[in-house]
Order: C-alpha cells, then structure tokens, then sequence
C-alpha cells in the first residue's frame, strides 16, 4: 500500500510541499540559533574588552594619581633644598647693609642680592603653587577685603623691582568703599604676579598703570606700553609654561607659570582674567574681574608697630647647613644675643633639654632627628622647659606650618626669612597658639 493510500486527502505533491517548509523552517530556527550564539559570543566578547578597558582606565588613574603625588612631593623636595642655599645669602646680604662700611657700590651690590634672593623666592612660590593648584591643593580663606589695600600691598611688593629699571607705576584711584570676598594672601599674589608680568615685558623707563573700574562687578586693569603680545602669544598667555618673546637685550628669566597661575588662582574667586594687546611693540592689558562683595567695608587695619628690639637672649641655633647656621650666628650676635649651634636633631636635643636657653632657630630637614621630633620630645620631656621656638624651613604648606605648631613650635618661618624678621620674631614673647 502506498503513502498517499495510506493517508486520505494528501497527495504527493502536498507532501512535497509540506516537507520543504518544514526544512526552510528548520534552516530559520538554525539560521537564528546560530546568530544568536555568535551574539552571544560578540556579547561576552565586548563584555570582556568592557572590563579589561575599566581595569585599564582604573590602572591609569591610579598610575595618574601616584605620577601627580610623587610630583608633588618632588616640588616640595626640590623647593626645599633650593630655599636652603638662599638663607646665608639672604642673611649674609642683611649683615653687610648693617656694615658700617655699607655705602656707596657695596650698599648697592647687597641690595640687588637681596632682591634676587627674594626673585628666586618668588619663582619657588609660583612653581609650588601652579603643582598645587593642578591637584586641588590649595584652600581659600575668604573674608572681607578692601580692593586698595590688596592693590597698595601688591604696588609695594614691586617697587623695588621697578624702582630698578626706572619704571613709572601709576596705582589710580580704587576707591575706599569697594569690597571683594576673597582670601588676602592670593589675591595680593595674582595682582602682584600681573605687576612683576608688567615690569617683565616692559623696558627700562617704561609705564605701567593700574586702574578701578567700580561699576558692576569690579574690574581691575594693568596696563603697560612695553612689548606687547602677539595673537597667539594672547591666546596662550595663561598656559603653563608659557612664556612671551624676550629680546636679547633683556632677558628677564621666568618659569612661564605666574599667569596660570593668577587665572586659576581668580577662577576659585569667582572671577575671570583676561589679556589683550594692540600688538608687538605697543603694551599689553590684563583685565582681572572680580564679584563685589556685599558686605560692608571692613575697618582700616591698625599701623603696624615699630619693630621690638630684643633684649639679650640666649639662643640655640639648630641647623646642618654650616653656612646657613654661622650667618645667623653672626646676625645674632650683632643684636647682641649669645648662640650657640648644633649641627644634628639629637645633638640640639641634648643642648635644649639642660635648659639654659631662652629661645631656639630650628631647622625642619635635620638629619638624624627632625625639627618636628626634637621640639615634640623637648616639651614632653621638660615642661618647664618652654623656650621661645621657632621653626626655620623651606616647606611652605599650610599642613607643614599646622603640623610645626601641633609639635610645640611657636613660630614658623618659611626660608628665606628675611633678618628684620626673625629678630622681630626673637624680640617678641611667646604668642597665642
């Protein structure tokens, strides 16, 4: 019996064509299946090369986060042992303007000394400041500020500077009343940075003039008739290291990171910072905007007082650096003190703790023990030994002067500390902590 006998209603050719829809069916579903487990595949593929460019991207990071930290460290490091060298300059220039044969040429030659003593010192601040503010280093304290005082401080940082090649400044009216939030120490660095810029590019008996605009939102602009800027020399002028063309004649040196740093330092006021030039030759304008502040101006600030004259002390010098620590010795002793040096931590120790003397110059980086130990085991060890302390060092950052406090320092002086000022230090007694 045949197929088609067999099942009623079906002929051959319906089976045919049964059977080969079946077999498109089944070709589909393999089709499907078999696309399915090759996007199955690309998806763990894809999935794979998603974890493996997270661990990647995290790896970098942290690559990026410990290249950042050992910069960092590095700055602060190379800060330090370069503001070492500056300190029996600076002082050594100190005694020799005292010298009774202090006239004339060598009077001149010690100050130009202590000016780029003080140049260098900048330049270190600025390096500092610029690695610190690409890693969100540095905190404002914001208070109320009058807009002259901030400028009047800054005129007056650079007045020897200018004073030097014969400049004109020219500070216009600012205007008593006008107030800006702001923290006082960067705000006197950004106008200051924007002025030593000017006497920079401008040549020897050039003018450089500062004025107030008060409407709105404060602008303050610095003008000067020196080089002048190119288009791209513009468009690049806060960039880190960053520098304008100098001619041959005068080359004034620099890192390139002053204005990077005066933008950031504006950016966390609230501000912007701006430049423009008519072209090479013909002066250059910088234009900082700041927020008016809506408080009322603060009180005038107290004259300052005559500095103290310190009667005869006993002082310890405690310091490594041969030179750096004669000087002092010898400044001190034509104050008319008694010193005495010790050239390790533990040999300054062992001389503070028989308690003979009334204060202590200590440095930070000593070998051995450091600034920070010695002066912590002085006053646990002899709390009725409290000599004056004050720290001498090249780390600047606020968490080094916190940390020197904390230690039982009285004082903390960032090096290279001019003479004037660790003689007022000495003359005073011990202040509030």
């Amino acid at each position: 019996m045949t197929l088609t006998a067999a099942t009623p209603g079906i002929d051959d050719s319906d089976l045919v064509r049964r059977l080969a829809a079946l077999e498109d069916e089944n070709a589909r579903l393999r089709r499907e299946l078999e696309a399915s487990l090759s996007m199955t595949s690309s998806l763990r593929e894809a999935n794979e090369h998603l974890v493996l460019a997270a661990v990647n991207a995290q790896t970098s990071r942290d690559d990026a986060e410990e290249t950042n930290r050992r910069q960092n460290e590095f700055l602060a490091m190379l800060a330090h042992e370069l503001r070492n060298p500056l300190v029996p300059i600076s002082v050594s220039a100190g005694l020799l303007e005292r010298s009774p044969a202090a006239e004339g040429s060598l009077l001149r030659l010690t100050n130009v000394i202590q000016r780029q003593v003080d140049h260098m010192a900048r330049l270190l601040d600025d390096l500092l400041d610029a690695a610190r503010l690409s890693s969100g280093k540095i905190t404002l304290a914001i208070e109320p500020l009058r807009l002259a005082e901030i400028l009047d401080h800054a005129a007056e940082t650079v007045a020897p500077r200018v004073r030097e090649r014969g400049q004109q400044l020219v500070v216009g009216a600012t205007g008593a009343a006008l107030v800006v939030d702001g923290d006082r120490v960067r705000l006197t660095q950004v106008f200051t940075n924007l002025l030593n810029n000017a006497s920079k590019y401008t040549q020897d008996g050039g003018r450089i003039e500062v004025a107030v605009d008060g409407a709105g939102d404060i602008a303050v602009t610095i003008a000067d008739n020196g080089s002048g800027m190119s288009v791209d020399t513009i468009e690049n002028a806060f960039d880190l290291f960053t520098q304008g063309p100098r001619s041959l004649a005068r080359s004034e040196g620099g890192l390139g990171v002053g204005l990077n740093v005066v933008r950031n330092l504006v950016s966390m006021h609230g501000g912007s910072v701006s430049a423009a030039s008519p072209g090479l030759g013909l002066g250059s304008t910088f234009t900082v905007r700041l927020p008016r502040s809506g408080a009322v101006a603060p009180a005038d600030a107290a004259p300052a007082a005559a500095l103290a004259t310190a009667a005869a002390r006993r002082i310890l010098i405690v310091d490594d650096n041969t030179d750096a620590a004669d000087v002092l010795r010898m400044l001190l002793e034509l104050e008319g003190h008694q010193v005495e040096i010790a050239g390790d931590g533990h040999a300054g120790l062992a001389l503070a703790m028989e308690g003979r003397f009334d204060a202590i110059v200590c440095d930070i980086g000593l070998p051995g023990l450091d600034g920070f130990e010695l002066v912590a085991r002085l006053r646990a060890a002899a709390p009725a030994v409290r000599p004056l302390a004050i720290a001498l060092s090249g780390y600047g950052q606020p968490q080094d002067r916190e940390r020197a406090l904390s230690a039982g320092f009285d004082r903390y002086l960032v090096k290279p500390v001019a003479p004037a000022l660790l003689i007022e230090a000495l003359a005073g007694t011990v202040p509030a902590r």
